[in-house]
């Protein structure tokens, strides 16, 4: 018997007014992912969820409010570094965003685009927001296309999926896997 996923429909579909907002962040990462997950916020009045997603740690166990419970993928590893790029993640958050819109933090392991759609499930999130990259010199069009979490997310699971540009190639060079 085969397996049959579900596929996007009208009555999937959950609302932008008040819907929840899941956003993908990094340490260090561009600001205009938060910003533009934070407006989308206060424009919908949903709640904003920020993760970031540690493909270096594993998913133990996965909690109803998308929480994770995570253990490294090395067992001899010290476990503490996960605790300091959680805290350098939501300092960074709280400077760029103060009190100017209320989010929660979720720090996500294993595959990016497992770990969102998990999160962006339980909190029954009306959009995931992404950041994007242009693709570098030299990239294979196979490594670019395989690479794009928005890609995955949007082929992957049935929330609509906001691609921001961070970085942008000019349509008259030549593109960079040619």
């Amino acid at each position: 018997m085969q397996h049959r996923v579900p596929q996007p429909r009208p009555d999937r579909m959950t609302p932008f007014a008040a819907g929840a907002i899941v956003a993908a962040v990094r340490p260090g990462g561009d600001p205009l992912v938060a910003l533009t997950a934070a407006d989308l916020a206060r424009l919908s009045g949903g709640a904003l969820y920020f993760a970031y997603v540690d493909e270096q740690r594993f998913v133990e166990r996965e909690f109803d409010d998308g929480t994770v419970q995570h253990a490294d993928l090395d067992p001899d590893a010290a476990d503490d570094a996960w605790r300091q790029r959680e805290a350098t993640i939501t300092a960074e958050l709280h400077g760029l965003l103060g009190s100017a819109v209320s989010w929660r933090f979720r720090y996500l392991a294993g595959r990016p685009d497992r770990a969102l759609t998990h999160l962006a499930r339980a909190v029954d999130a009306a959009v995931l927001v992404v950041g994007t990259h242009a693709p570098e010199h030299g990239a294979k069009v196979r490594e670019f296309l395989d690479g794009a979490l928005a890609l995955k997310l949007a082929q992957h699971q049935h929330r609509p999926v906001l691609a921001v540009p961070l970085s942008v190639v000019d349509w008259k060079a030549p593109m960079p896997w040619a």
